[in-house]
């Protein structure tokens, strides 16, 4: 099975662990330090959040201001409408800047929201058999 690891920069790590913390993520003291962490996201799906000096090590471009352009949009799934709602109330309270307004199209519904560093995070619930005819793909 393959795992997912998004590499983000982040300015402050401890900030950044505390806040994904407050929001019920684990972190995996492995690859933990001074300079990284392991946010475990779920199944084989991970976040390595690390510090900007650090993450700059990986790549030759210039590190994307978050808070004035979007480098992505990382989703995460809901298990209902409630969580999602849930979710966001609790990362504004804690630090987070709303991204978008909730939307809500019957059979999908989300939230998104600005971490400490402007990485936008969209929570939401799918409800497959609500989705319209029109918007599934079809085989071959």
């Amino acid at each position: 099975m393959k795992q997912i690891y998004l590499n983000l920069p982040v300015k402050d790590l401890n900030k950044s662990i505390e806040f994904f913390s407050e929001l019920g993520f684990s972190f995996n003291p492995k690859f933990t330090n001074a300079n990284a962490t392991c946010m475990n996201v779920g199944e084989n799906i991970y976040v390595m959040l690390l510090v900007e000096k650090f993450f700059q090590t990986f790549t030759k471009k210039e590190i994307a201001n978050a808070h004035k352009t979007a480098e992505g949009i990382i989703g995460i799934t809901a298990e209902s409408k409630n969580e999602v709602d849930k979710i966001l109330k609790k990362a504004l309270s804690i630090g987070a800047k709303p991204a978008n307004n909730p939307y809500d199209h019957g059979w999908m519904y989300g939230a998104s929201f600005q971490d400490l560093d402007g990485h936008i995070w969209e929570i939401f619930f799918m409800d497959e058999s609500k989705m319209p005819e029109e918007m599934k793909t079809k085989g071959d």
